[in-house]
């Protein structure tokens, strides 16, 4: 049986990974028919379903999740003793899938990536925008990047940036309108760009430092965003304050399209690591990513 079904294996952990028999055709290069013939071929080689198929939704059953438990931590260890294999010839290739938060785009991984493609090209990079907290592991992802922070113990984490600050911007318009204010107190007057947090639902509250001590600080005005990056956009159109990882806006404020609101409440942050789990640390496309991101990042610090 197991001959039969080995080539199919791959197949059912790419629908068990994606959640759809769609989305892993896209990824394998296969044809949706040809995904649903794999998956039938298992099931009835095994007598039991392993997807609840609705024409909305692909759901994994009881069995289909004790197999995929199963079988995913043995493939992944297939795939990386290939890589390995090959990276001893000087080759480094397959797929390194990122979950990655917007903000770390702007601020050092386009360079990184350009760089890694030069000089590995059979590598595919996959990087997935989220600021939803994604388990990284269960959605199949080989690391992820956050601020330190907000990483959980048992994953292995390396630094990608320094410490930076978290600062309050405005366009010189607007604070030319409406005034600059004075104290952490006077934010309830002004027109401040909150934040929905998209793994929550809630409303993010601005931590700032007041009077020495760093408080949470619940702010409002015409807009929510979920993305930092428009944020900063509609700061610059002169709509309000916008509260932003200081990289962010550094080209605007040196450039004056931006001006530092209440500079000494800004408060520090640990920076941007990637992370992943301790049975990866190991992999090929792993280490050349970290080689390359210190590389590059390291000399991007330096021009600044």
């Amino acid at each position: 049986m197991w001959r039969e079904l080995l080539p199919h294996l791959p197949v059912f952990l790419a629908v068990a990974r994606r959640g759809g028999f769609a989305a892993a055709a896209n990824e394998l290069d296969m044809s949706p028919s040809a995904v649903s013939h794999a998956i039938r071929v298992i099931e009835m080689r095994l007598g039991s379903p392993l997807f609840a198929r609705t024409t909305r939704s692909v759901a994994m059953t009881e069995a289909g999740r004790r197999l995929n438990d199963s079988i995913a931590a043995a493939f992944q260890e297939i795939q990386a003793a290939l890589e390995q294999v090959q990276s001893e010839q000087g080759q480094i290739s397959g797929s390194l899938r990122l979950n990655v938060p917007t903000v770390a785009l702007p601020m050092g991984l386009t360079s990184v990536i350009t760089t890694l493609s030069r000089r590995h090209p059979q590598l595919v990079v996959e990087v997935t925008t989220d600021a939803a907290l994604t388990d990284i592991v269960a959605a199949g992802f080989d690391a992820g990047i956050r601020l330190g922070e907000m990483i959980d113990k048992d994953m292995i984490a390396v630094r990608l940036t320094p410490p930076f600050k978290a600062v309050m911007v405005a366009a010189p318009d607007y604070l030319a309108a409406r005034g600059e204010p004075a104290r952490v107190a006077d934010l309830s007057q002004h027109n401040c760009i909150g934040y929905r947090l998209l793994s929550s639902g809630a409303v993010y509250a601005w931590d700032l430092r007041d009077a020495g001590q760093e408080v949470s600080v619940r702010v409002s005005g015409s807009t929510l965003v979920t993305d930092p990056l428009y944020a900063k956009e509609l700061a610059l159109a002169g709509v309000g304050i916008a509260y932003l990882f200081e990289p962010l806006a550094r080209g605007e404020m040196r450039d004056g399209k931006l001006r530092s609101v209440l500079p000494e409440s800004a408060i520090d942050e640990p920076g941007l690591f990637l992370y992943f789990p301790r049975r990866a640390a190991d992999a090929p496309k792993l280490r050349v990513f970290i080689d390359v991101a210190r590389e590059v990042l390291r000399t991007e610090l330096m021009c600044q």
